[in-house]
């Protein structure tokens, strides 16, 4: 029989359908891996075996029966700021520590409702505040290609798990590039959709007008297929667009004849490592082999992006985290009097990095500094948004690297926030200005960790960054190469 963890979703899928092996034969290989490597990686928080196995015979009777959903008998992982019903979400922090949600998130509903099974909960920098999956109330994970380096953040741990064929794919969430970033650093593939895409009901906020949820899968055909469930307009959630979701799937290519791909030279600066810039200036000219158009374009305030973003991202975690008090659910701390029990509750149940968000953020929201910052970066971000906007009459790409380097050590950035906060430097614009987004592998360093190459596209532009993607990967081999665990 095949190396069934090797498999992607349209793999398994296909497997599935013929007949080559069960949705229980599948499902037990990727929980028998994890429980082979996942030791040393920590990419999960928690599995199901159980409920995953029921699920999984009960995949292979419907399919007997003539279902063909298009996920039926598919294991994948969640990341923990993702409700579901039954199984404990923590996003990775103590102060969740034993809260069961009543109800699953829209984007796993869909999943489920499409076949797949779910194999367990993957870590995640509490409360998605992170770069590198250290944050983690709960311990950090590990890059499947060197144990001693950082998977990114803060999807890092289903990054990880995909990356180590602990799961044919995974759902995480990008508010900065949480989705991308991992999925650089750790050799998969990410998409970010766009804002209002996907339903954000049931995700744990973190900064609310930033969030999104997308997949991360092994190749950028698992990604369409994985984004064409998710996608679409939810009633739970206002911010949701009333678009159609095309096939993106069919939208898919070998060539990218057509395809405008702009350069910006604000995105090529000082500190990029230079094996990273070296493979992306590779990859540009693989897309001008391909037939695309290759751009030079300019977003002058590529610069004020992150100060914007931390600002923005700050103040709406100061009051999305301002709900875990203690009273109504999780970690609970006796004080002497109500406002102590908040204190004792809260010191005791978030990391330093939380609290370091919220109190930047309070400040922010603070009378006499709300004009000074929130707001002057509110208007920054709109100035931002144009820029994009106007590039996107020109081109219908913007090509850059995911990130400025390769995997960092663990612990090497934990104490230095600004080094931490500049890893985001490539990802954050997309989130603020509502963009899609797409990351690929592209090559590795000389020490042999995973290159990412970013694609932007505009607002419910994912058909066009899936096409380049696609295009780009068809042509390499880079999404095929695994660590050796």
């Amino acid at each position: 029989m095949e190396q069934l963890t090797n498999l992607g979703v349209a793999d398994a899928r296909a497997g599935l359908a013929d007949g080559r092996f069960s949705s229980v034969e599948l499902t037990q290989a990727n929980l028998q891996r994890i429980e082979e490597v996942d030791g040393a990686l920590h990419a999960y928080l928690r599995t199901t075996p159980a409920k995953a196995l029921e699920a999984a015979a009960e995949a292979d009777r419907l399919r007997a029966d003539g279902d063909d959903r298009p996920l039926l008998g598919v294991p994948l992982a969640i990341k923990d700021v993702l409700m579901t019903e039954g199984i404990e979400t923590t996003a990775g922090s103590r102060i969740l520590e034993g809260f069961v949600p009543p109800y699953t998130a829209t984007a796993v509903q869909k999943l489920e409702a499409a076949g797949a099974i779910v194999l367990g909960k993957t870590n995640t920098d509490e409360f998605a505040m992170g770069s590198s999956t250290e944050n983690s109330g709960y311990g950090a994970t590990r890059n499947p290609w060197d144990a001693e380096r950082v998977p990114g953040g803060s999807s890092g741990g289903s990054a990880a798990a995909v990356a180590a064929d602990e799961a044919p794919a995974a759902l995480g969430t990008d508010t900065g590039g949480s989705v991308r970033q991992p999925a650089a650093l750790c050799g998969v593939v990410g998409l970010k959709p766009s804002y209002g895409r996907v339903s954000r009901y049931g995700l744990i906020a973190y900064g609310s007008s930033l969030d999104q949820i997308g997949p991360l899968t092994k190749s950028v055909v698992d990604a369409a297929l994985l984004l064409q469930v998710i996608a679409g307009a939810d009633s739970h959630d206002s911010t949701t667009l009333p678009a159609d979701v095309p096939n993106y799937a069919e939208a898919l290519s070998e060539k990218a004849e057509g395809i405008r791909i702009g350069i910006p030279q604000e995105y090529f600066v000082q500190g990029i490592q230079p094996e990273v810039e070296a493979a992306i200036r590779i990859a540009i000219e693989q897309f001008a082999t391909l037939g695309a158009e290759i751009v030079p374009i300019q977003l002058p305030s590529t610069e004020l992006a992150l100060p914007v973003y931390y600002m923005v991202v700050t103040a709406e975690a100061s009051a999305n985290l301002a709900r875990y008090d203690g009273i109504r659910f999780g970690l609970s701390v006796d004080g002497e009097t109500i406002f102590d029990h908040f204190r004792q509750t809260r010191g005791a149940g978030f990391g330093p990095e939380v609290k370091r968000r919220i109190m930047l953020g309070t400040y922010a929201l603070s009378a006499g500094y709300y004009d000074a910052y929130y707001l002057k970066a509110q208007q920054v971000r709109t100035l931002i948004r144009q820029e994009f906007e106007r590039a996107f009459t020109e081109v219908d790409v913007v090509l850059s690297p995911t990130s400025p380097t390769t995997a960092f050590r663990i612990g090497e950035k934990v104490d230095d926030p600004m080094a931490m906060i500049l890893t985001d430097i490539f990802t954050t614009t997309a989130n603020l200005c509502g963009l899609c987004g797409i990351s690929v592998p592209c090559g590795f360093d000389g020490e042999g960790l995973p290159i990412g190459l970013q694609l932007l596209g505009p607002s419910l532009g994912e058909e066009v960054i899936l096409r380049a993607a696609y295009a780009y990967e068809q042509s390499t081999d880079w999404h095929l190469r695994r660590p050796n665990l």
